[in-house]
């Protein structure tokens, strides 16, 4: 056996060790190494990725470099080539719904942002490629319609409902079906049907996220969701100051009742960069959403300042233009990146096991 094939065997039991950030398996049980090749003191690996891990990519891609560094450190030259692997989503639950992963943002209260943050995390992903949809479940209060601008009426085609498109995002809320200056006031069962049809009969489409601004508060709604979905998680959304972080830990203690895992806290308005000076100023404090991550043993998100262009887009509903925003952008992108690093840690934990077909 010569040194070349030796050295091939050795780089395929080290590439075993790469796991698909979707599903959490081997990438050379998943067929998504595609290839690799030796020249020399130089390797080339071509791995396939879904849209659904698209905005980790270098993060992922520098993992793998160093990982093989570290058991071939004489190496001079180490790439790795990300190409377009495709996997659809299978159905979840009872339901049907074709999605890889949901996500619900909630909130111990109002008031703290969820609502941009949720909207915000769906067009990000939406901007890394990823293929989202948005469901605006804060039924007594719908924010969605006003942040993107998306209006209309959903139409209704075989038993299902179309959504509202918004620059390639399906979306549905309350609020296109209630006029604006109109209270919806239903009692738990109600609340339920209306959710659990948003979900179940919503044409969807093929997911790779959905998007689920919750109520805010410990309502029933994160009961009905545990009930339709198995859900991937949750990310908590609260402002720095203790009176805010005395519900969020209600929050997470709702949804770690219900088995919603808990992927990640959000600290809204942890500062303000001051136009005029230049100079910070922690109007809620700061780093109070980072230690209740850490008392609650939850990873911390990022954080995301006050700042005066993220409440003039959701007002003029143009909330995309964040992302065009150098103040703030860094942080948008920094969230979006570190939920679904999040997820594939999850996913690594308990991968995903493959579909097997079904014997007649």
């Amino acid at each position: 056996m010569s040194n070349d094939q030796l050295r091939i065997e050795d780089v395929n039991e080290v590439l075993e060790q790469v796991k698909d950030p979707e599903t959490g398996r081997s990438i050379t049980r998943t067929k998504q190494l595609y290839d690799f090749q030796v020249t020399d003191d130089a390797l080339l690996i071509q791995i396939g990725l879904t849209s659904h891990s698209a905005p980790i990519h270098q993060r992922f891609r520098d993992n793998v470099i160093s990982l093989v560094h570290d058991h071939f450190p004489n190496l001079k030259s180490i790439e790795v080539e990300i190409h377009e692997h495709q996997r659809a989503a299978s159905p979840l639950g009872q339901i049907g719904l074709t999605c890889k992963s949901v996500i619900a943002v909630g909130s111990g209260k109002g008031g703290v942002g969820k609502s941009t943050v949720a909207t915000c995390l769906a067009i990000g992903l939406r901007r890394t490629g990823c293929k989202v949809g948005l469901l605006d479940a804060d039924v007594y209060g719908p924010s969605v319609p006003q942040l993107t601008g998306a209006a209309g009426q959903p139409a209704k085609a075989e038993n299902k409902i179309s959504p509202i498109d918004y620059d390639g995002i399906p979306v549905m809320s309350i609020g296109f079906m209630v006029p604006a200056d109109q209270a919806v006031i239903w009692r738990g069962p109600m609340l339920h049907s209306a959710v659990t049809q948003f979900v179940r009969d919503t044409d969807w489409g093929d997911l790779d996220y959905l998007i689920i601004d919750m109520p805010p508060g410990t309502g029933d709604v994160a009961l009905t969701l545990s009930q339709l979905v198995p859900a991937t998680g949750a990310i908590v959304v609260c402002t720095p100051q203790k009176v805010a972080l005395l519900d969020a830990i209600k929050a997470i203690a709702m949804f770690n009742k219900v088995n919603i895992p808990i992927l990640g806290v959000v600290e809204n308005m942890s500062s303000f960069l001051c136009p005029d000076n230049g100079k910070t100023y922690d109007i809620f404090g700061k780093g109070g959403a980072r230690r209740l991550a850490e008392q609650a043993q939850v990873p911390f998100l990022g954080e995301l300042p006050i700042n005066i262009g993220i409440r003039e887009n959701g007002d003029y509903s143009n909330t995309s233009a964040n992302f065009e925003d150098p103040q703030i952008a860094g942080y948008l992108e920094a969230l979006v990146t570190e939920l679904v690093w999040q997820v594939a840690a999850r996913n690594a934990e308990k991968p995903n096991q493959p579909d097997l077909p079904v014997l007649s």
